[in-house]
Protein backbone atom coordinates (compact mmCIF):
# COMPACT_ATOMS: atom_id res chain seq x y z
CA UNK A 1 0.00 0.00 0.00
CA UNK A 2 2.73 2.45 0.99
CA UNK A 3 4.71 1.85 -2.20
CA UNK A 4 1.65 2.38 -4.38
CA UNK A 5 1.00 5.66 -2.60
CA UNK A 6 4.60 6.68 -3.15
CA UNK A 7 4.32 5.88 -6.84
CA UNK A 8 1.25 8.12 -7.06
CA UNK A 9 3.05 10.91 -5.21
CA UNK A 10 5.99 10.71 -7.62
CA UNK A 11 3.66 10.66 -10.61
CA UNK A 12 1.84 13.74 -9.34
CA UNK A 13 5.13 15.55 -8.85
CA UNK A 14 6.13 14.73 -12.42
CA UNK A 15 2.86 16.27 -13.64
CA UNK A 16 3.61 19.62 -11.99
CA UNK A 17 7.40 19.61 -12.39
CA UNK A 18 7.46 22.16 -15.20
CA UNK A 19 5.32 24.53 -13.14
CA UNK A 20 7.72 24.16 -10.21
CA UNK A 21 10.72 24.91 -12.41
CA UNK A 22 8.97 28.04 -13.66
CA UNK A 23 8.29 29.12 -10.08
CA UNK A 24 11.92 28.56 -9.07
CA UNK A 25 13.22 30.46 -12.09
CA UNK A 26 10.87 33.39 -11.53
CA UNK A 27 11.92 33.70 -7.89
CA UNK A 28 15.57 33.50 -8.91
CA UNK A 29 15.20 36.21 -11.55
CA UNK A 30 13.43 38.60 -9.17
CA UNK A 31 15.18 38.39 -5.78
CA UNK A 32 13.71 40.28 -2.84
CA UNK A 33 15.23 40.91 0.58
CA UNK A 34 13.80 39.86 3.93
CA UNK A 35 10.44 41.38 4.88
CA UNK A 36 10.19 42.78 1.34
CA UNK A 37 9.24 39.57 -0.51
CA UNK A 38 5.94 40.91 -1.83
CA UNK A 39 6.16 39.43 -5.33
CA UNK A 40 7.95 36.27 -4.21
CA UNK A 41 5.43 35.29 -1.55
CA UNK A 42 2.56 36.06 -3.93
CA UNK A 43 4.08 33.82 -6.62
CA UNK A 44 4.52 30.90 -4.23
CA UNK A 45 1.02 31.25 -2.79
CA UNK A 46 -0.52 31.55 -6.26
CA UNK A 47 0.83 28.16 -7.36
CA UNK A 48 -0.62 26.51 -4.27
CA UNK A 49 -3.97 28.23 -4.75
CA UNK A 50 -4.16 26.90 -8.31
CA UNK A 51 -3.78 23.42 -6.88
CA UNK A 52 -6.63 23.62 -4.41
CA UNK A 53 -4.95 25.03 -1.30
CA UNK A 54 -6.79 27.60 0.78
CA UNK A 55 -4.54 30.62 1.22
CA UNK A 56 -4.30 32.93 4.22
CA UNK A 57 -2.18 35.99 3.43
CA UNK A 58 -1.14 38.12 5.22
CA UNK A 59 -0.60 35.48 7.88
CA UNK A 60 -0.62 36.43 11.56
CA UNK A 61 -0.21 40.07 10.61
CA UNK A 62 2.95 39.58 8.52
CA UNK A 63 2.46 40.88 4.99
CA UNK A 64 4.86 38.50 3.22
CA UNK A 65 4.04 35.40 5.26
CA UNK A 66 1.27 33.01 4.23
CA UNK A 67 -0.41 29.76 5.25
CA UNK A 68 -1.76 27.34 2.63
CA UNK A 69 -3.95 24.41 3.70
CA UNK A 70 -5.37 21.38 1.91
CA UNK A 71 -6.86 18.13 3.18
CA UNK A 72 -9.69 17.16 5.48
CA UNK A 73 -7.83 14.98 7.93
CA UNK A 74 -7.87 15.78 11.62
CA UNK A 75 -5.48 13.11 12.80
CA UNK A 76 -2.14 14.46 11.57
CA UNK A 77 -0.91 17.73 10.08
CA UNK A 78 2.24 18.02 7.98
CA UNK A 79 3.79 21.42 7.35
CA UNK A 80 6.18 22.16 4.48
CA UNK A 81 8.13 25.37 5.09
CA UNK A 82 8.94 27.72 2.21
CA UNK A 83 11.67 30.37 2.30
CA UNK A 84 11.99 32.95 -0.49
CA UNK A 85 14.10 35.88 0.70
CA UNK A 86 17.39 36.66 -1.05
CA UNK A 87 20.77 38.05 0.01
CA UNK A 88 21.84 41.69 -0.45
CA UNK A 89 24.02 41.92 -3.54
CA UNK A 90 24.05 38.14 -4.06
CA UNK A 91 20.48 37.33 -5.06
CA UNK A 92 19.51 33.70 -4.44
CA UNK A 93 23.01 32.61 -3.49
CA UNK A 94 21.51 30.43 -0.76
CA UNK A 95 19.00 28.77 -3.07
CA UNK A 96 15.76 29.86 -1.45
CA UNK A 97 14.12 29.77 -4.86
CA UNK A 98 14.63 26.00 -4.78
CA UNK A 99 13.45 25.73 -1.17
CA UNK A 100 10.09 27.25 -2.13
CA UNK A 101 9.72 25.10 -5.23
CA UNK A 102 10.62 21.88 -3.37
CA UNK A 103 8.20 22.60 -0.52
CA UNK A 104 5.41 23.59 -2.90
CA UNK A 105 6.03 20.49 -5.02
CA UNK A 106 6.17 18.17 -2.03
CA UNK A 107 2.94 19.60 -0.65
CA UNK A 108 1.06 19.37 -3.95
CA UNK A 109 2.23 15.79 -4.50
CA UNK A 110 1.31 14.70 -0.98
CA UNK A 111 -2.05 16.49 -1.08
CA UNK A 112 -3.19 14.05 -3.77
CA UNK A 113 -3.27 11.25 -1.20
CA UNK A 114 -4.00 13.35 1.90
CA UNK A 115 -7.64 12.38 2.25
CA UNK A 116 -6.82 8.68 2.00
CA UNK A 117 -4.29 9.08 4.78
CA UNK A 118 -6.59 11.24 6.88
CA UNK A 119 -4.06 14.05 7.09
CA UNK A 120 -3.90 17.77 6.47
CA UNK A 121 -1.13 19.29 4.37
CA UNK A 122 0.06 22.84 4.99
CA UNK A 123 2.66 25.11 3.48
CA UNK A 124 3.88 27.98 5.65
CA UNK A 125 5.53 30.81 3.75
CA UNK A 126 8.27 32.08 6.05
CA UNK A 127 9.87 35.45 5.19
CA UNK A 128 13.16 36.94 6.28
CA UNK A 129 15.29 33.88 7.11
CA UNK A 130 18.52 35.63 6.10
CA UNK A 131 19.33 37.23 9.43
CA UNK A 132 15.98 38.58 10.64
CA UNK A 133 14.26 35.49 12.02
CA UNK A 134 10.93 35.45 10.23
CA UNK A 135 10.07 32.03 11.68
CA UNK A 136 10.80 33.31 15.18
CA UNK A 137 8.36 36.17 14.65
CA UNK A 138 5.78 33.69 13.38
CA UNK A 139 6.36 31.41 16.39
CA UNK A 140 5.81 34.32 18.75
CA UNK A 141 2.49 34.95 17.02
CA UNK A 142 1.35 31.33 17.37
CA UNK A 143 2.42 29.68 14.11
CA UNK A 144 3.64 26.08 13.67
CA UNK A 145 2.35 24.73 16.98
CA UNK A 146 -0.65 23.10 15.26
CA UNK A 147 1.71 20.98 13.16
CA UNK A 148 2.60 17.39 13.99
CA UNK A 149 5.62 17.44 11.69
CA UNK A 150 7.49 20.22 9.85
CA UNK A 151 10.06 19.80 7.10
CA UNK A 152 11.98 21.53 4.35
CA UNK A 153 15.13 20.87 2.32
CA UNK A 154 17.91 23.40 1.77
CA UNK A 155 20.26 23.56 -1.25
CA UNK A 156 23.96 23.01 -0.60
CA UNK A 157 26.97 21.88 -2.62
CA UNK A 158 26.36 18.24 -1.59
CA UNK A 159 23.73 16.14 0.19
CA UNK A 160 23.87 16.14 4.01
CA UNK A 161 20.97 14.63 5.92
CA UNK A 162 21.30 16.20 9.35
CA UNK A 163 21.39 19.93 10.03
CA UNK A 164 23.67 20.90 12.92
CA UNK A 165 23.36 24.69 12.86
CA UNK A 166 25.01 27.17 15.17
CA UNK A 167 22.80 29.19 17.47
CA UNK A 168 23.21 32.81 16.44
CA UNK A 169 22.47 36.38 17.54
CA UNK A 170 22.22 39.18 14.97
CA UNK A 171 22.98 42.77 16.01
CA UNK A 172 22.84 46.20 14.49
CA UNK A 173 25.70 48.20 16.02
CA UNK A 174 25.84 52.01 16.00
CA UNK A 175 28.26 54.57 17.39
CA UNK A 176 27.32 58.24 17.69
CA UNK A 177 30.17 60.73 18.00
CA UNK A 178 30.55 64.38 17.07
CA UNK A 179 31.52 65.86 13.71
CA UNK A 180 34.31 68.40 13.34
CA UNK A 181 36.74 69.59 10.68
CA UNK A 182 39.47 66.93 10.62
CA UNK A 183 42.29 69.44 9.98
CA UNK A 184 41.16 72.68 11.60
CA UNK A 185 39.31 71.47 14.71
CA UNK A 186 40.05 67.76 15.27
CA UNK A 187 39.98 68.21 19.05
CA UNK A 188 36.31 69.19 18.84
CA UNK A 189 35.28 65.88 17.29
CA UNK A 190 34.37 62.47 18.72
CA UNK A 191 35.39 59.89 16.15
CA UNK A 192 32.72 57.23 15.74
CA UNK A 193 34.82 55.42 13.13
CA UNK A 194 37.69 55.04 15.60
CA UNK A 195 35.21 53.46 18.01
CA UNK A 196 34.29 50.85 15.42
CA UNK A 197 37.94 50.23 14.53
CA UNK A 198 38.85 49.67 18.17
CA UNK A 199 35.91 47.31 18.66
CA UNK A 200 36.87 45.24 15.62
CA UNK A 201 40.47 45.07 16.81
CA UNK A 202 39.31 43.90 20.23
CA UNK A 203 37.11 41.23 18.61
CA UNK A 204 40.00 40.06 16.44
CA UNK A 205 42.14 39.59 19.55
CA UNK A 206 39.27 37.95 21.45
CA UNK A 207 39.01 35.27 18.76
CA UNK A 208 42.33 33.82 19.98
CA UNK A 209 40.65 32.85 23.26
CA UNK A 210 37.26 31.74 21.95
CA UNK A 211 36.45 28.02 22.20
CA UNK A 212 35.84 25.78 19.17
CA UNK A 213 32.33 26.05 17.81
CA UNK A 214 32.16 29.85 18.13
CA UNK A 215 32.05 32.34 15.27
CA UNK A 216 32.07 36.16 15.44
CA UNK A 217 31.83 38.14 12.21
CA UNK A 218 30.25 41.21 10.70
CA UNK A 219 30.45 44.18 8.38
CA UNK A 220 30.63 47.93 8.87
CA UNK A 221 27.86 49.42 6.74
CA UNK A 222 28.58 53.10 7.44
CA UNK A 223 32.01 54.51 8.17
CA UNK A 224 31.71 58.24 7.63
CA UNK A 225 30.78 60.70 4.92
CA UNK A 226 33.93 62.69 4.06
CA UNK A 227 37.66 62.26 4.74
CA UNK A 228 37.98 65.82 6.03
CA UNK A 229 35.18 65.46 8.58
CA UNK A 230 35.44 63.50 11.83
CA UNK A 231 32.86 60.68 11.38
CA UNK A 232 29.82 61.46 13.51
CA UNK A 233 28.04 58.14 13.08
CA UNK A 234 29.12 54.63 12.15
CA UNK A 235 26.99 51.50 11.83
CA UNK A 236 27.42 47.80 11.21
CA UNK A 237 25.79 44.37 11.37
CA UNK A 238 27.41 41.65 13.47
CA UNK A 239 26.69 37.98 14.17
CA UNK A 240 27.78 35.85 17.10
CA UNK A 241 27.40 32.07 16.76
CA UNK A 242 27.91 29.15 19.13
CA UNK A 243 27.05 25.46 19.28
CA UNK A 244 24.15 26.05 21.66
CA UNK A 245 21.99 28.86 22.91
CA UNK A 246 23.47 28.49 26.38
CA UNK A 247 27.01 28.91 25.04
CA UNK A 248 25.87 31.78 22.82
CA UNK A 249 24.62 33.74 25.82
CA UNK A 250 28.03 33.41 27.46
CA UNK A 251 29.94 34.54 24.36
CA UNK A 252 27.62 37.46 23.65
CA UNK A 253 28.74 39.20 26.85
CA UNK A 254 32.40 39.01 25.85
CA UNK A 255 31.73 40.40 22.37
CA UNK A 256 29.58 43.21 23.74
CA UNK A 257 32.49 44.16 25.99
CA UNK A 258 34.58 44.70 22.84
CA UNK A 259 32.00 47.13 21.47
CA UNK A 260 31.82 48.86 24.84
CA UNK A 261 35.60 49.24 24.72
CA UNK A 262 35.32 51.24 21.49
CA UNK A 263 32.83 53.57 23.12
CA UNK A 264 34.87 53.95 26.30
CA UNK A 265 38.10 54.74 24.46
CA UNK A 266 36.63 57.37 22.13
CA UNK A 267 33.71 58.82 24.03
CA UNK A 268 31.24 57.80 21.34
CA UNK A 269 27.83 56.54 22.40
CA UNK A 270 27.11 52.86 21.62
CA UNK A 271 23.73 51.40 20.66
CA UNK A 272 23.34 47.66 20.00
CA UNK A 273 19.96 46.55 18.66
CA UNK A 274 19.01 42.89 18.06
CA UNK A 275 17.85 42.15 14.52
CA UNK A 276 15.16 39.63 15.39
CA UNK A 277 15.34 36.84 17.92
CA UNK A 278 18.23 34.44 18.50
CA UNK A 279 18.32 31.45 16.19
CA UNK A 280 18.57 28.25 18.20
CA UNK A 281 20.35 24.97 17.60
CA UNK A 282 18.38 22.24 15.77
CA UNK A 283 16.42 19.53 17.55
CA UNK A 284 16.17 16.95 14.77
CA UNK A 285 13.48 14.28 14.62
CA UNK A 286 15.89 11.34 14.28
CA UNK A 287 13.32 8.79 13.12
CA UNK A 288 11.99 11.11 10.42
CA UNK A 289 15.52 11.95 9.32
CA UNK A 290 16.28 8.25 8.84
CA UNK A 291 13.18 7.99 6.67
CA UNK A 292 14.28 11.00 4.62
CA UNK A 293 17.76 9.55 4.12
CA UNK A 294 16.31 6.24 2.89
CA UNK A 295 13.91 8.00 0.53
CA UNK A 296 16.65 10.23 -0.86
CA UNK A 297 18.94 7.24 -1.44
CA UNK A 298 16.08 5.47 -3.24
CA UNK A 299 15.99 8.45 -5.60
CA UNK A 300 19.73 8.13 -6.28
CA UNK A 301 21.00 10.79 -3.87
CA UNK A 302 24.42 10.13 -2.32
CA UNK A 303 25.39 11.00 1.26
CA UNK A 304 28.96 9.66 0.98
CA UNK A 305 30.50 13.07 0.37
CA UNK A 306 33.62 15.10 1.12
CA UNK A 307 33.29 16.31 4.74
CA UNK A 308 34.70 19.72 3.80
CA UNK A 309 31.99 20.20 1.19
CA UNK A 310 29.36 19.06 3.70
CA UNK A 311 29.82 21.86 6.24
CA UNK A 312 26.86 23.88 5.00
CA UNK A 313 24.88 21.86 7.53
CA UNK A 314 26.47 24.08 10.24
CA UNK A 315 24.80 27.20 8.85
CA UNK A 316 22.41 28.88 11.27
CA UNK A 317 18.70 28.78 10.53
CA UNK A 318 15.54 29.92 12.28
CA UNK A 319 14.19 26.45 11.49
CA UNK A 320 16.10 25.54 14.65
CA UNK A 321 13.58 27.53 16.68
CA UNK A 322 10.69 25.74 15.00
CA UNK A 323 12.31 22.39 15.83
CA UNK A 324 12.20 23.25 19.54
CA UNK A 325 8.39 23.08 19.51
CA UNK A 326 7.55 20.82 16.54
CA UNK A 327 9.02 17.53 15.31
CA UNK A 328 11.15 18.66 12.35
CA UNK A 329 13.91 17.90 9.87
CA UNK A 330 16.02 20.25 7.75
CA UNK A 331 18.18 18.17 5.37
CA UNK A 332 20.55 19.67 2.82
CA UNK A 333 20.34 18.61 -0.82
CA UNK A 334 23.20 19.07 -3.26
CA UNK A 335 23.14 21.05 -6.49
CA UNK A 336 26.65 19.96 -7.49
CA UNK A 337 29.53 22.05 -8.77
CA UNK A 338 32.36 23.72 -6.92
CA UNK A 339 30.54 26.78 -5.56
CA UNK A 340 29.32 27.08 -1.99
CA UNK A 341 26.43 28.98 -0.46
CA UNK A 342 26.60 32.78 -0.34
CA UNK A 343 28.77 32.99 -3.45
CA UNK A 344 27.49 34.44 -6.73
CA UNK A 345 28.51 31.19 -8.40
CA UNK A 346 26.15 29.29 -6.10
CA UNK A 347 23.29 31.54 -7.17
CA UNK A 348 24.07 30.55 -10.75
CA UNK A 349 24.06 26.88 -9.72
CA UNK A 350 20.52 27.19 -8.34
CA UNK A 351 19.02 27.38 -11.84
CA UNK A 352 19.61 25.13 -14.81
CA UNK A 353 19.42 21.42 -15.51
CA UNK A 354 21.22 20.17 -12.39
CA UNK A 355 19.18 22.45 -10.12
CA UNK A 356 15.97 21.24 -11.73
CA UNK A 357 16.90 17.63 -10.95
CA UNK A 358 17.64 18.67 -7.37
CA UNK A 359 14.23 20.33 -7.22
CA UNK A 360 12.43 17.19 -8.40
CA UNK A 361 14.39 14.88 -6.11
CA UNK A 362 13.93 17.16 -3.11
CA UNK A 363 10.20 17.54 -3.61
CA UNK A 364 9.65 13.80 -3.93
CA UNK A 365 11.93 12.95 -1.00
CA UNK A 366 10.12 15.44 1.22
CA UNK A 367 6.68 14.18 0.18
CA UNK A 368 7.66 10.53 0.64
CA UNK A 369 9.11 11.29 4.06
CA UNK A 370 6.00 13.19 5.15
CA UNK A 371 3.90 10.25 3.93
CA UNK A 372 6.01 7.75 5.89
CA UNK A 373 5.90 9.84 9.06
CA UNK A 374 2.15 10.44 8.77
CA UNK A 375 1.39 6.75 8.25
CA UNK A 376 3.54 5.69 11.19
CA UNK A 377 2.28 8.32 13.64
CA UNK A 378 -1.21 9.49 12.70
CA UNK A 379 -3.07 6.70 14.46
CA UNK A 380 -0.69 6.59 17.43
CA UNK A 381 -0.53 10.32 18.23
CA UNK A 382 -3.09 11.56 20.79
CA UNK A 383 -4.76 14.83 19.91
CA UNK A 384 -2.40 17.71 20.50
CA UNK A 385 0.61 15.61 21.45
CA UNK A 386 4.01 16.97 20.43
CA UNK A 387 7.42 15.42 20.97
Amino acid sequence: MSERLKDRVAERLAEVADELVTLSNELHADPELGWQEVRSSARVAAVLERHGFTIEQPYLGLATAFRAVRGSGDGFTVGFLAEYDALPGLGHACGHNLISAMSVGGAIALAGVADELGITVEVIGTPAEEGYGGKIELLERGAFTELDFALMAHPAPVDVAEAEPFAVAHWHVRYDGKAAHAAAYPERGVNANDAFLLAQTAIALLRQQLPPGVRVHGVQTRGGEAPNAIPERTEGRWYVRADSTAKLLEIEKRVLNCFEAGALATGAALTVTPEGGRYSEMRTDAEALDLYRANAVALGRDFDVDPIAATMNRASTDMGNVSQVVNAIHPYIGVGGDASNHQLEFAQACVGEAAEQTLRDGAVALAWTALDVARSRAAASPEGERA
